[in-house]
């Protein structure tokens, strides 16, 4: 259920038994159903258990780990991103960026994982999984371009494997955002800008008999300042009804995005020192794709002296049309290498959970069960193409993959300095493929079961200790766990584990000892049986070898006054393969440090902005490290004026000091024309927007 369900009438039904209070707080955040600013709005906590001076995302007394947080509305609203998936960056040691054109999924990075497009970064919006199993172009595949950021009521984020409630992909982290009921007031915005840059969003909310209907609707156009105009076209609307009585609270939720572009993808380095082809250009200009994605979503939430049930179910279809050529003329000289992968689904899940507080030798035993279904049924496809028109098909395959959930979480007060939350969650996963090679066709059955602990000492002087342990895991695409003829050489090719096991360590603090400053730091280890690595001459991810990442991650909020927030995070990370190569052991585009610092300024009469510094540290493009990509540092910024209560205008900045950096490198062989047939091992990259400038106006009604 979206964060934005306040619990004021619930809080009367039984949250006015002080016994009850302390516990029922914890479950309910350990539950995933409110913010802790929801919960001391409601009366629930006083500001002797939490003191929150700076914001409402002190965890002291309800967090499991250092690593878990909450992003609120107005940190949201207060950031300056190129693209919606760049909002994730508010999540500490998380950066997102793009390789390829606009429509496409972004590219993760997180605890020294190059994440691909999600391998081990779990998303859900609304309550909805983003990430896509068996994906035509990656596993995990995590496409946020649906996201109208008006609308988010703010994120919630963990990391590790360490939470019973999260299963495929949350190996690294998981990240939720949520979207409000209801508006108070009617948002009209539009932008423009450089580049082709034009937004238009109508935004509103409504009372609708005992509810609200909450609708909003997007337009938008990009250009880019590629050689070949990106000619980024995407749509969006969501419409929502929702009600509370109180008890009881629902929503029913529409939503539908399109988008079209074209792409300019990463580039060899030696075809631009030869001239062959500008910094901003591409060697395919046909590359490019489209996508949409149509869903319906439900959830409901019932309170009553038996503790919280919760219930959300979905049904999405998305489809992907993505048209890619990074080897050029390496496999086929005279058509180039140009392929298409195509996906098409209609993905459906339930997920039930109940939390409730049992009181045994007068200590409170916090529980929450739950169950979550997954059902996708899968048509996908790998064709060659010229100009997006198909020469043949490499493979097909329908695809049909089942998943069942079970997790169970208790935490209990033991002493008024000591507690613990001890998890388990079983899955269960079905998998049947049919290829078009019949070779490639078969069914698969795989299941794992994932313990987690914490212990939480604390607080002392508003510092609470944290040590984590968990076993989580990652699934692998279907067509790899029944594979056995490499579909385009014709080769034997062995089949891949369809769960792979994590198993992570974490021990840090949380403090709030400073007035105005929310700080974590922690210090983790995750272990990973099987490596998911980005294969540049396939387009696609494969499992590699077992690999141990070993880091620092520190972050800190800091508001001494009303109009000042400064926000800053730095994560350090080993990133190696834990087996013997004589390749080497380094992971490629595994990031080693990433930090970031946003400072937001309001509330000083009609005034009002922002900056954000970015920097994504160098990483490994090879196993012996031999080759490594630059450094790359960001700044993007904002200001504002506000003319009356309900107008205001904005001036918006990206890549201000016009950086000539990065936003991804890659190095493996590619062919240009003219070039022997073996080809070149070279650097592959994709640059940093040239600076833009865009001017926003928003009215409320």
């Amino acid at each position: 259920m979206n964060q934005a369900l306040q619990l004021q009438d619930r809080s009367r039904i039984y949250l006015t038994r002080p016994r009850w209070r302390h516990a029922i707080r914890r479950a309910l955040i350990l539950a995933g159903m409110i913010l802790p600013a929801t919960i001391q709005a409601a009366g629930i906590l006083t500001l002797n258990e939490v003191e929150v001076r700076a914001n409402a995302r002190s965890l002291i007394g309800a967090a499991n780990s250092a690593s878990e947080g909450t992003v609120l509305r107005r940190q949201l609203e207060q950031r300056t991103v190129y693209r919606p998936g760049e909002l994730f960056e508010t999540v500490p040691g998380l950066i997102v960026t793009q390789h390829s054109g606009e429509g496409k999924a972004n590219q993760y990075f997180a605890r020294g994982f190059n994440l691909d497009h999600g391998t081990d970064l779990r998303i859900t919006v609304d309550g909805m999984l983003v990430n896509q199993r068996s994906h035509g172009h990656g596993q995990g595949w995590a496409d946020t371009n649906f996201i109208i950021p008006e609308l988010a009521s703010g994120l919630q984020y963990q990391k590790g494997p360490y939470y019973a409630d999260q299963g495929d992909f949350s190996s690294a982290g998981a990240v939720t955002m949520n979207y409000v009921d209801k508006l108070p007031t009617g948002i009209l915005n539009y932008g423009v800008g450089q580049q082709g840059f034009m937004r238009g969003l109508v935004a509103k909310s409504h009372e609708a008999g005992a509810g609200n209907v909450l609708y909003a609707f997007e337009l938008l156009t990009k250009d880019g300042p590629w050689v070949k105009d990106e000619n980024y076209r995407k749509f969006n609307g969501v419409l929502r009804y929702s009600q509370n009585t109180g008890a009881t609270r629902f929503n029913i939720t529409a939503m539908g995005y399109g988008g079209s572009w074209n792409a300019t993808d990463q580039i060899p380095q030696r075809g631009v020192a030869s001239g062959f082809v500008s910094r901003m250009g591409a060697i395919d200009p046909s590359d490019g794709g489209e996508s949409h994605r149509f869903s319906l979503s439900a959830a409901l939430q019932h309170a009553s002296d038996y503790g919280i049930t919760r219930i959300n179910v979905y049904t999405i279809h998305s489809n992907l049309a993505l048209f890619s050529n990074f080897t050029y003329f390496l496999d086929d000289p005279i058509n180039g290498d140009q392929f298409s992968q195509i996906d098409k689904r209609f993905q459906s899940a339930l997920n039930l959970s109940h939390a409730w507080v049992n009181r045994v030798a007068g200590l409170a035993f916090e529980s929450t069960a739950g169950v979550q279904f997954q059902n996708d049924v899968i048509d996908n496809g790998l064709l060659s193409t010229r100009q997006r028109q198909t020469l043949s098909t490499a493979r097909r395959d329908h695809i049909l993959e089942n998943s069942t959930g079970l997790y169970y979480q208790n935490s209990v007060q033991w002493l008024e300095k000591f507690r613990t939350v001890v998890g388990v969650r079983s899955d269960f996963y079905w998998f049947d493929v049919t290829s078009d090679n019949p070779a490639n066709s078969g069914s698969q059955y795989d299941s794992i079961t994932n313990p987690k602990l914490s212990l939480i000492f604390g607080p002392w002087a508003k510092t609470e200790y944290y040590f984590n342990y968990g076993g989580g895991f990652h699934s692998n695409d279907a067509r790899g766990t029944t594979i056995t003829i490499d579909p385009k050489s014709g080769d034997p090719i062995n089949k891949v584990s369809p769960l792979v096991r994590s198993t992570g360590y974490e021990a840090g603090l949380r403090t709030a000892i400073i007035p105005g400053l929310q700080a974590s730091l922690a210090f983790f280890r995750l272990d990973l049986a099987s490596e998911l690595l980005f294969v540049g001459d396939a387009g696609t991810t494969e499992a590699s070898h077992p690999s141990k990442r070993e880091g620092v991650e520190v972050s800190a909020f800091y508001m001494p006054n009303n109009w000042l927030t400064v926000d800053v995070d730095y994560a350090l990370t080993k990133a190696r393969f834990t087996t013997s190569d004589p390749a080497g052991n380094h992971i490629p585009g595994a990031p080693t440090g990433v930090g970031k610092l946003a400072i937001a300024v309001d509330n000083m009469g009609p005034f009002f902005g922002s900056m954000q510094f970015r920097y994504f540290g160098k990483r490994p493009l090879i196993e012996d490290n031999s080759v490594q990509s630059d450094n790359t540092m960001t700044v993007n910024g904002q200001i504002g004026f506000k003319i009356d209560k309900k107008l205001r205008i904005a001036v918006q900045v990206f890549n201000l000091l016009d950086t000539k950096a990065h936003a991804i490198d890659y190095f493996y062989t590619s062919r240009l024309p003219g070039e022997a047939a073996s080809g070149a091992a070279d650097r592959h990259f994709h640059p940093i927007e040239s600076r833009s400038f865009r001017i926003n106006l928003v009215a409320n009604f």
